[in-house]
């Protein structure tokens, strides 16, 4: 019997997606403490679903995922920490998020282990690629992880900054972390301690080290494993289409009955640790001291913040909601494109309002109502414009956070507290107009300000909610006029009714509090479980 004391164990997982159909077939793997893995594949094979699974962020449809029970970290393939923000500055709010207590001199040391002490005072926005993602790692280091899981660590990047991420990387190995990611880089992976090679249709085609894999496939480079899988050049003979039959799963160890076409294979290597072993060797896999068979099959995640191995966070959703409150009052001083939205949008419908009142553009008849109308539609604009760029614009920095128990109620109370004060401003420049023009309804001022904050504050609470539930900032505004429209004419229905005092102006003030209370809810529940903008 060979005893491995394994990191993590794969063991037959499968995922099939809703849409997509089976994304992993039958994967079986082991992983050793240090050990630098990459997940190769063409696009579509199940990289990022693999990882998911063994970061304990998606649970896998089938098959088991063991692992250590100690600190975990996750760098999406996506920036990370707030642009604005000096780096060490950035970090600090990071660790103030998760929870983490540093000590003295914790984040500089971050900063030099990721080779970006000399940047600390330095804005994200304005490093380099390659230093935005070594800055990522940095912000993970904080919590001085075991294992580090990333998403496409050198994507994007030149061969040179490539080169330092890996050299981060295989650093943390030396220290005792297990690191595992998925990349599209033969160069990568043939720099890593194992690579899982994922077929088409999510079949592990090979697990073992670059070497034996070069051997395994009768290639000369990893290159050429990458190009033959893929097909490139004759798509009918890519080796991934002859991948159907791995699905013999002996204890973690995958044998496959299946070799490769044409050149291959040669004579395997054998590995205790990969599926493509010389003979069927037992593993037991031990976990602190136990069998793993002795351990109980992990509960499988239903968020982020009980990821499979992850220490859940305390419930500190005042905390959070401190530091976030924090940050974002920090973020909206340093960003000045931020500041000019906010004064533009409430000073743009001030100013056609202005024009249409003295023209007569609104007619006699009915002026008032006309002109509150307008008002209306002008503060709905302003909602829309503040709320449309908020989640989805900062998307990686949520989903790591996320990963790390964010509470997504405290993450959309935040946005509330600093936009909600900044839009009451905006609704009360606005109403100057009616106010002075002596167009206003007839309980006033105030009634109609507390109506124009409410319908306005409803058309936030949409736009927050059309930002989580869209992947990129650029596709969020598209549908947001269609979903506008119903919110809009209600708001002016009340308006309406408010002006000619049908009934008392609370009823309108309860009906636009629930309705915008109802977007609020269902945005912290869509971030709660992951969107499109925050998807794990």
């Amino acid at each position: 019997m060979v005893t491995v004391q394994a990191a993590i164990e794969v063991r037959a997982i499968g995922h099939r997606a809703r849409f997509r159909g089976a994304t992993l077939r039958d994967v079986s793997l082991t992983v050793r403490h240090g050990e630098l893995v990459a997940i190769v594949g063409d696009s579509g094979s199940g990289k990022t679903t693999l990882l998911d699974a063994m970061s304990g962020l998606r649970a896998p449809s089938s098959g088991t995922v063991r692992r250590e029970r100690r600190q975990v970290g996750y760098v999406p393939d996506a920036d990370t920490l707030q642009a604005v923000l000096p780096l060490a500055r950035a970090l600090r709010y990071t660790a103030d998020v998760r929870g983490i207590r540093l000590d003295a001199g914790a984040i500089e040391d971050a900063l030099r282990v990721a080779g970006l002490a000399a940047g600390a005072a330095t804005p994200v926005g304005d490093l380099g690629p390659g230093e935005r993602r070594r800055a990522a790692i940095a912000a993970e280091l904080l919590a001085n992880p075991s294992f580090l899981f990333l998403e496409e660590p050198t994507a994007a990047l030149d061969p040179a900054q490539g080169a330092e991420v890996m050299r981060l990387l295989r650093s943390r190995c030396e220290e005792g972390t297990t690191v595992v990611f998925t990349t599209n880089s033969p160069l990568d992976a043939a720099r890593s301690d194992k690579v899982a090679v994922l077929a088409t249709g999510g079949h592990l085609a090979f697990f073992g080290t670059p070497e034996a894999a070069c051997g395994y496939f009768g290639a000369d480079s990893f290159d050429e494993i990458c190009e033959r899988l893929a097909g490139l050049g004759d798509p009918a003979t890519a080796w991934s289409r002859r991948f159907f039959h791995f699905s013999q799963a002996t204890a973690g160890v995958l044998v496959s009955p299946t070799v490769p076409p044409q050149a291959g294979p040669a004579n395997l290597v054998a590995d205790s640790a990969g599926p493509h072993s010389a003979g069927r060797p037992e593993l037991t896999l031990v976990t602190d001291g136990r069998a793993a068979d002795e351990l109980a099959p992990p509960r499988l995640p239903r968020a982020p913040g009980d990821a499979l191995g992850l220490p859940r966070p305390a419930f500190r959703p005042i905390g959070q909601l401190r530091t976030l409150l924090a940050r974002n009052a920090d973020i909206l001083r340093r960003d000045r494109r931020a500041r000019t939205l906010l004064a533009a949008a409430p000073l743009a419908v001030l100013l056609a309002l202005a024009v249409l009142l003295p023209a007569g553009a609104l007619g006699p008849a009915h002026a008032s109502e006309a002109c509150m109308a307008w008002t209306v539609l002008g503060s709905f604009a302003v909602g829309l414009a503040y709320g449309l760029p908020q989640v989805s614009g900062e998307a990686g920095v949520l989903r790591s956070e996320r990963f790390a128990g964010l509470h997504a109620t405290s993450y959309v109370l935040a946005k509330l507290a600093v936009l909600v004060p900044v839009l009451a401003a905006g609704d009360a420049l606005i109403l100057l107009v009616p106010a002075l023009s002596a167009r206003l309804p007839a309980g006033g001022y105030g009634s109609a300000f507390l109506t124009l904050l409410l319908s306005s504050a409803a058309a936030l609470a949409l736009a927050l909610l059309l930002s989580a539930a869209t992947s990129r900032t650029a596709r969020v505004a598209a549908p947001a006029p269609a979903l506008a429209i119903p919110l809009l004419l209600l708001a002016a229905a009340l308006l309406a009714i408010l002006v000619t005092r049908l009934r008392p102006a609370w009823a309108d003030w309860l009906i636009l509090a629930a309705l915008a209370a109802a977007l609020l809810v269902a945005t912290t529940t869509l971030i709660a479980r992951g969107t499109p903008a925050t998807r794990f």
